[in-house]
């Protein structure tokens, strides 16, 4: 294709790729801090029912729950004055004075606003909440980040992350807090989607696969920093000023990122595009191909995306066609059950009886050799082998959960950590994938429908939790059938392992087809099947 071939001539593997790749990674480091950031900041300590001012029984003096520790949300109907209820198996009543917590780790939203008993929820719908954030944002700058740039887009949402995330850690009460968290995952969703493209876009079809998951590495260190940095700063509010404030620098940062070639050239602003093709070759070692460049050749070389330019798309163009249809269906479905297991298993780390600190760790540390697996896969047995089977495992490992008792928590936690090993996998894979799949008229478009449903499932995941509260097991059902939907939707996907990224929606149908081809059969051979097949003249011999 044109455009590869003109990355070529100015270096698509060089200097210039990873000094792009650490300044759209550094920021990557941080958005881990801000995912997860409600492990903690939302942690529930042990707790139970204040007691009656008049009162000077202590836990003692509480109704015992079956585990023999003091009920959470219930405490004796006292008599006025007195120290101990007249039964220990009396009349029990609300926490109708609060509650006492063990702050000896840290404080929360949750000690902060009692967000316990009755009111539990609370904590679950801030973080779907904060997803549907994330959700929105998707749907709205995906078309903006097309009109605008993906730059700009990038730049603002830096910033909008810096002040809301500063601004939640100032909040009065949960409806502020849920508003700037609502703000900050509408902001993510424009970092995660100009990053990828940014990032892919620029360099060799051989290195998309390892550039892809090198930023993925940023993520995965950032899941190291947090639970440092929570450990450190023990106070939910300053630890949320502290992953929010770095994001005010990389705004400044983000004006040495240079705008996306493609999406310069498709505007029209040729003299921009040749700035930074020169730029690209002075720092990749081949200064005078830069020089050689002109408007001219670039849009000779060009000409078929400036015509394709011409045309606008919509979403409605992702379900046009036969392929396009499939793809898109096959690939919301394995996004969705990729954000939906995802969560399910990171914000669920208080759950399996596990330090909280060390678990988030281990947590983190399994995405190293997990990327590490996922790119050596995608590389040698292609990518929709790879995405599919990351999907199957997981949604095998979190229905095996269900039959590992909780006495038995050391096995629960290894089954969940490798359950979420291959939900990174998937993550991983699919950003690339997605890239390789839709065309660049529509690219944006797909990406940002794409991650819109991996925001629904995450944002569906804290609720889902909620029916543990009928019976312990559902939640898991749930999250692991829907996982193993997606990876059989994923078998269904073609491959794209060193095909060039398609540039029409012509290009998908054909290139699709091309995929499920058989080998073909040596030249000679099909040479001479061809002959009978063409057309004679009048009187003249087939043969």
């Amino acid at each position: 294709m044109a455009f590869s071939e003109l990355m070529d001539r100015v270096g698509s593997k060089g200097t210039f790729q990873y000094l792009n790749m650490v300044l759209l990674g550094l920021p990557v480091l941080g958005l881990a801090n801000h995912y997860l950031l409600q492990i903690f900041t939302a942690a529930t300590p042990p707790h139970h029912c204040r007691l009656p001012p008049n009162t000077s029984a202590g836990p003692w003096g509480l109704p015992k729950g079956l585990d023999g520790k003091p009920e959470t949300c219930l405490r004796f109907i006292y008599p006025p004055n007195t120290s101990l209820p007249n039964n220990t198996q009396g009349a029990t009543e609300p926490c109708l004075d609060g509650w006492v917590y063990d702050l000896h780790t840290m404080d929360s939203i949750v000690t902060e606003w009692d967000l316990v008993c009755d009111s539990r929820r609370l904590k679950e719908v801030a973080q779907s909440v904060f997803m549907a954030g994330i959700l929105i944002g998707g749907i709205v700058l995906g078309d903006l980040s097309d009109r605008f740039g993906r730059k700009p887009i990038l730049t603002c949402s830096y910033l909008l992350l810096a002040a809301s995330g500063s601004g939640a850690a100032f909040s009065p009460n949960l409806s502020i807090y849920t508003i700037f968290r609502f703000l900050s995952g509408w902001s993510i969703s424009g970092i995660v989607l100009s990053t990828t493209i940014l990032n892919v876009e620029c360099v060799s079809i051989q290195m998309r696969a390892i550039m892809s998951t090198l930023m993925g590495y940023f993520y995965t260190c950032g899941q190291f920093i947090l639970p440092g940095l929570a450990y450190a700063i023990p106070q939910w509010r300053w630890l949320q000023l502290t992953v929010s404030i770095p994001f005010f620098v990389f705004f400044l940062l983000s004006w040495w990122i240079p705008e996306s070639v493609r999406w310069v050239v498709l505007s029209g602003k040729f003299s921009k595009a040749l700035k930074i093709l020169r730029w690209m070759a002075a720092l990749n070692g081949k200064k005078e191909e830069g020089e050689k460049l002109s408007v001219e050749d670039l849009k000779f070389s060009m000409q078929k995306e400036i015509s394709l330019a011409k045309a606008k798309y919509s979403m409605a163009d992702l379900f046009r066609t036969p392929n396009l249809r499939r793809v898109t269906f096959c690939l919301s479905l394995a996004w969705f059950s990729t954000g939906f297991g995802y969560y399910s298993l990171a914000m669920s780390v208080e759950d399996f009886g596990v330090n909280l600190y060390i678990l988030q760790l281990i947590f983190g540390g399994v995405d190293i050799p997990a990327k590490f697996i996922t790119v050596l896969s995608m590389n040698h047995l292609g990518r929709h082998i790879t995405q599919a089977g990351a999907l199957l495992l997981a949604g095998g490992a979190i229905l095996a959960i269900i039959f590992v008792p909780s006495d038995l928590p050391t096995l629960r936690t290894v089954l969940a950590v490798f359950g979420k090993g291959c939900l990174s996998s998937s993550f991983s894979c699919l950003f690339l994938y997605t890239t390789e799949l839709y065309p660049t008229v529509i690219r944006q478009t797909g990406m940002g429908v794409s991650n819109m449903w991996t925001r629904v499932g995450s944002m569906s995941a804290p609720l889902v939790k909620i029916t543990g509260e009928l019976q312990p097991f559902i939640p898991s059902v749930i999250f692991g059938t829907v996982t193993l939907l997606g990876g059989s939707a994923a078998y269904f996907l073609p491959e794209t392992l060193n095909r060039p990224l398609p540039e029409t929606i012509e290009d998908v149908e054909n290139w699709s087809w091309q995929a499920k081809k058989p080998k073909q059969e040596p030249e000679a051979e099909k040479a001479s099947q061809k002959i009978p097949l063409q057309p004679c003249g009048r009187g003249r011999d087939p043969s």
